[in-house]
């Protein structure tokens, strides 16, 4: 029976980035569902992977505040770029703070790859259950069974399924006993409740909005969609979402009571699409007349465009979620180590982790700091 030394479940960002800085790869191998390493770092960022933010701290997280600011001090956006840019790859900055690859995800990737050679890969390899005993854990597959004395499991979330998302994370943790607070699709657009139908019309526009999610207030790119709505900052209040009410500001940055004086026609004083003014205007059952007519009720009627509130029926779903929420509880996990607290040698990597990144490198930046400060202090 050959017992390696540490095995790796998951071939993604953190499980590459942990093998690939570990000193010695002898003895060591990464069990992956896929037939190749790395396919959601070459899906991400449109094929360019945005792998670090020039901004990062805890409160672009939702996850115990306390477990990751020390992380995030120690592996700073500065860290996690010079690593990958001192080993030649080139980048570029978007909206002068998100970091991609300047090329192809594939560089990136390539990085990653040339260093984890030594590694032994068993790829097309599922696995479907690990326990633990006399200090050695079995790792049963479908290729058979794993034996090693260390597991890290870096197997990601729920998102993704068509590049062989599972739940086999969360399995594994909940099998040694730990907490897995609810899972959820997260970095993900919003489906409506019947009232909210007439958005569907408007598939295709985009505006800028602000939105309110609970204590969150969040500003970017909102974009009306066939399904319903989508976007840079919905993505972003999907991290926060659960359930009841969102209020959106349609109108940002604009004061509405500046209209009341102008003899212009709604539709052409609104800083918005006419699109989307017209079908306000047909949900209130206003007129597009000029403003100046505005009766006292149809202005606070158009109030609401300001602060219009609703609750979504519910999101797109893992398949369209760039990433999950929720996962295993924290407290349980060393915040330096990432070794269970409840089983010496096993270890948990990345997204499995109720830690979840706002859109712009992020969760990708948790991935590699997690790998990066398990690998070096394990």
């Amino acid at each position: 029976m050959h017992i390696y030394n540490r095995l790796i479940i998951g071939g993604g960002a953190s499980g590459l980035m942990f093998a690939a800085n570990l000193e010695d790869k002898e003895n060591i191998a990464i069990v992956e569902a896929n037939s190749k390493l790395g396919a959601k770092i070459l899906i991400s960022g449109g094929g360019r992977c945005n792998f670090t933010n020039k901004i990062i701290n805890s409160s672009y997280y939702l996850a115990n505040k306390s477990f990751i600011k020390g992380l995030l001090k120690e592996y700073s956006s500065k860290k996690i770029y010079n690593y990958f840019t001192s080993k030649g790859l080139e980048s570029s900055l978007k909206n002068d703070k998100e970091y991609f690859c300047k090329n192809s995800a594939k560089e990136l990737l390539d990085i990653l790859l040339k260093d984890i050679k030594g590694v032994e890969l068993k790829l097309n390899t599922n696995v479907l259950s690990v326990e633990k005993k006399d200090n050695i854990f079995k790792i049963e597959t479908n290729n058979g069974a794993l034996y090693a004395k260390s597991v890290v499991v870096a197997s990601g979330g729920l998102s993704f399924s068509k590049i062989g998302a599972s739940s086999i994370g969360y399995d594994i943790a909940k099998g040694f006993g730990h907490t897995i607070n609810t899972t959820n699709a997260a970095l993900v657009g919003f489906t409506l409740q019947p009232n909210e139908a007439f958005f569907k019309e408007l598939s295709g526009v985009s505006i800028e909005a602000k939105i309110k999610v609970g204590k969150e207030v969040l500003n970017g790119s909102l974009l009306f969609a066939h399904k319903g709505i989508s976007g840079p900052v919905i993505l972003n209040a999907s991290v926060f979402w659960s359930k009841g009410n969102i209020e959106i500001n349609f109108l940002r940055d604009f004061d509405l009571k500046s209209i009341k004086n102008s003899k212009k026609s709604i539709s052409n004083t609104l800083p918005l699409p006419k699109r989307v003014t017209k079908s306000f205007l047909d949900k209130f059952n206003i007129e597009d007349k000029k403003a100046t007519l505005l009766t006292k009720q149809e202005y606070q009627k158009l109030e609401q465009i300001q602060e219009y509130k609703f609750a979504p029926a519910g999101t797109f779903g893992y398949s369209k979620a760039e990433v999950t929420k929720g996962g295993i509880c924290t407290d349980e996990i060393d915040s330096t180590t990432f070794e269970s607290k409840l089983v010496k040698e096993l270890y948990f990597l990345g997204e499995v982790l109720d830690v979840t990144g706002a859109l712009g490198g992020y969760n990708f930046h948790f991935a590699f700091s997690s790998a990066l400060s398990c690998a070096r202090h394990i």
